[in-house]
């Protein structure tokens, strides 16, 4: 598993924010790179040359791409980072559509690409990371829906997990909760949210919240976790500046 040169990974949200970290860092460990965005987001060469990147300009979210780009490129990793920003006010200052925002597409996107992957199948041996949020623990009351419906992201990845394992068709499935990444659409918003609320400056919530994760660090753990020994692989990690830690 060291060696990921033929193992085309698809990533999907791969645009910017971690995602775009994932793509880079697959791609400089050797991998082909699929990346999957809304919006065209050039890549530079990987450093090293030895992995590529392909741009694929799809609604991650519309039911029929899933389906094609796994039939199209045979991945044998997938990681889905896409998501919607949620939008940071309070509960009784949202409306049911901000409040649902990220039902509607990071849950979506789960469940079909994760569909996908166990209707195909990917052929055994494939690893799927779904990349969730550390909101999911412990809840975020400035963003509507978002910890539930990133709890819900872990819930579906874990149904995926039983369903392959009764299947024996022998593909990991495992989710990732990011803390805090500050340099990040997602992020940015969500600190300068919770530091107000907090009656802190931006700078003295980060220096309280731990080791910081950027999308270079996210990058690289991901691609340690693909290379990891399948049956050492939990259900579950926390992710922060630090690397992961293993969840019950």
């Amino acid at each position: 598993m060291s060696d990921l040169s033929g193992r085309t990974t698809i990533v999907v949200g791969a645009s910017r924010g971690l995602g775009r970290g994932i793509a880079t860092a697959f791609a400089e460990a050797g991998a082909p790179v699929v990346a999957v965005s809304r919006t065209a987001a050039p890549f530079d060469e990987p450093a090293n040359g030895a992995g590529t990147i392909e741009s694929e300009v799809v609604d991650a979210g519309d039911a029929t791409v899933p389906a094609s780009l796994i039939d199209r490129y045979e991945p044998q990793n997938i990681i889905v980072v896409a998501g919607a920003t949620p939008h940071m006010r309070r509960l009784q200052e949202q409306t049911w559509e901000t409040f649902s925002v990220n039902w509607e597409t990071d849950v979506r996107i789960t469940f079909q690409w994760l569909r996908e992957a166990l209707l195909k199948p990917l052929r055994p041996g494939s690893r799927v990371v779904v990349i969730s949020s550390g909101a999911a623990l412990g809840g975020s009351p400035l963003s509507g829906g978002y910890a539930g419906a990133k709890a819900t992201q872990r819930f579906i990845t874990g149904y995926a997990q039983d369903e392959a394992n009764q299947a024996g068709l022998g593909i990991t499935f495992t989710t990732v909760l990011p803390r805090f990444a500050p340099l990040t659409g997602v992020g940015r918003p969500a600190v300068r949210a919770y530091a107000e609320r907090a009656g802190m400056s931006v700078e003295d919530f980060l220096a309280k919240a731990g080791p910081l994760l950027t999308p270079e660090i996210a990058g690289a753990t991901l691609v340690d976790l693909v290379r990891e020994d399948a049956a050492k692989v939990v259900p579950a990690y926390v992710m922060n500046g630090a690397g992961l830690q293993k969840l019950p």
